[in-house]
This record gives C-alpha cells, structure tokens and sequence, in this order.
C-alpha cells in the first residue's frame, strides 16, 4: 500500500486544485453551462490524448529506442566473434568427423537472401548436427587454455546490460562461460572417465549450437547493414574447410 501512497496522494491534490479552479470560474463568471461544456470537451479529449500520447508515440519512441540499442549490441557481438566466436567455431568444428554436410549448410555468399539465412538457421536449431559432435577429436587442453585466455573478456561482455535485451546472444555468453567454469575446475583433462566425457560433450554440444545460431543471425545483420564486413566474413567464414581473406 505504501508503493501507492505517493500516488493516491498526489492524484487528490491535483483533483482538489482542478476542483477549486471550477470553483474560482463558478463565483466570478456564475455560469455553470460553460463550466460542463468544457469539461466534456476535455474529458473526451482526454482519451484521444492519452491515445496519441502513450499509444503511439510511445510506441514509436520505444522503437527506435530499442534498434538503437540493438544496433550497439551487433558491435558487441562483432566483437565478440573477432576475439572469441570465430576462433572458437573452428576449434569446436574438429569435433565432427565429417564436416562436409555443415559446410554445405553453412556456405554463406553475396547471393543468400533471409530465406537462406534462414534455412541455415533452421538447420542449426533443428536438426541434430550438433549431436554428432565429439569432444574426444580435439585437444581439449587446448580448448581450455584458450577459453581461460578469453575469461576475462566474457565477463566484461556480461557486464554490459545491452546484452541482458539479446536472449540469444546471452544464452550463449552463459553456456561459453560454464565451460569455462567446467574445463577450471578440473585440475587435467587426462584419462577422464567416460561419464564426464559425456557431461563435457554435452556443454560443448549446448555451446556450438547458440554459437552457430548467433553467428547466422550476426553475419544477416552485416549483410543487411555493413556489405564490406560481410564481405570479410564470407571470405574467413570458419565453417568452410579452405577460407581465404584474399580477394581472388
């Protein structure tokens, strides 16, 4: 109740001094048909107002506000691929014996439309690609040595409250920063048994799926927005077997 306080008390004084403004009209001019037309007219005023006001300019301010925001947060996430995701998609595609199928999915060129995009992304969130991932074909070592390296840098990343608006992007900060947490807090990654290599695996399998979701939905974006970074991107795309940033 004392949440509503402040605002119980401060809609009764307004009511009272719009009452004793009527009041002050009424014993100067004594005409009280004025007083009631106006107060009509105001009063449906009032809901177009309210209408324009909260509805739809809100709206649109709420809008651009919120591309605005998105627009900064695609930096971050460029960022974040510069520095993390696209070193890390190349490790993690070692795990696959046969990478030819993603490559096919994955082979991004000038010509893609949304509707490629998002049959890619289709192909990410909905079949079992990632199943097939197996972390015992990679040094996994290796793996945490690089993703100690790059603690720091998520956590600075998780510090930003833009990314708190990008689920997706977050989801996947979270399940990158739990692997770290996993390949930490085991003192060697040798002759592990089984079972944890299963519990590995499946982190990493939760990894590579936000992450190559992401890099779909990031790499659009650039296409859409910044041709000349998408053009770095297709010619380094990490899914291709033989990439290239030179220009032939």
């Amino acid at each position: 109740m004392k949440r509503y306080s402040y605002f119980i008390t401060l809609a009764a004084i307004f009511f009272a001094v719009s009452g004793l403004v009527y009041l002050v009209h009424y014993l100067i001019f004594k005409d009280p048909y004025h007083i009631f037309i106006f107060m009509g007219s105001d009063l449906g005023f009032v809901f177009l107002e309210v209408f324009l006001v909260v509805v739809v300019i809100e709206r649109v301010l709420a809008r651009q506000e919120k591309r605005n925001m998105l627009s900064k947060l695609n930096m971050v996430v460029g960022v974040f691929f510069s520095e993390v995701g696209t070193p890390l998609i190349s490790k993690l595609l070692g795990c696959f014996a046969q990478r030819s199928e993603i490559s096919q999915h994955m082979a991004i060129s000038q010509d893609w439309s949304h509707k490629d995009f998002k049959q890619a992304m289709a192909y990410t969130l909905t079949t079992k690609a990632k199943d097939k991932l197996n972390c015992t074909n990679i040094d996994l070592n290796e793996l945490k040595t690089f993703l100690i390296q790059k603690r720091l840098f998520l956590l600075r990343l998780l510090e930003n409250p833009t990314v708190l608006e990008h689920e997706l992007f977050s989801d996947l900060l979270w399940a990158v920063f739990h692997a770290v947490e996993e390949f930490e807090a085991r003192t060697s990654l040798e002759d592990l048994p089984q079972s944890d290599l299963v519990h590995i695996n499946g982190d990493l399998q939760r990894v590579y799926g936000y992450l190559t979701a992401e890099w779909i939905a990031y790499v659009e974006h650039l296409k859409l927005q910044y041709p000349y970074l998408f053009s770095l991107v297709i010619r380094t795309n990490p899914f291709q077997e033989q990439s290239s940033a030179i220009v032939t």
